[in-house]
């Protein structure tokens, strides 16, 4: 299993969590097997998601998605996220 983390700023956090519970579906059937959302304690729109893949090639697959750019960009994503992959041990 690979777990794939996302940070981000978003313009607003209520707005951006309606796009990205709409966007489930197909987040699912581009191979994310579970996910978790996190918002800053100082700032709620600072937030950090989790993606469990079965693979790192499904993982960096996702992220280079064009549909899944174009959902960041319409849920009102700021700037470049930061994203990393980790492997349980």
């Amino acid at each position: 299993m690979v777990r794939m983390f996302v940070r981000h700023e978003v313009d607003d956090y209520t707005d951006w969590r309606e796009a990205y519970d709409a966007f489930d579906a197909e987040r699912r059937g581009m191979g994310v097997r579970a996910h978790g959302v996190y918002r800053g304690c100082g700032d709620a729109n600072d937030v950090t998601v989790s993606h469990d893949f079965d693979s790192v090639d499904a993982a960096r697959s996702f992220v280079e998605s064009t549909r899944l750019k174009e959902a960041m960009e319409e849920a009102g994503v700021r700037g470049e996220p930061q994203i990393w992959f980790v492997e349980q041990d």
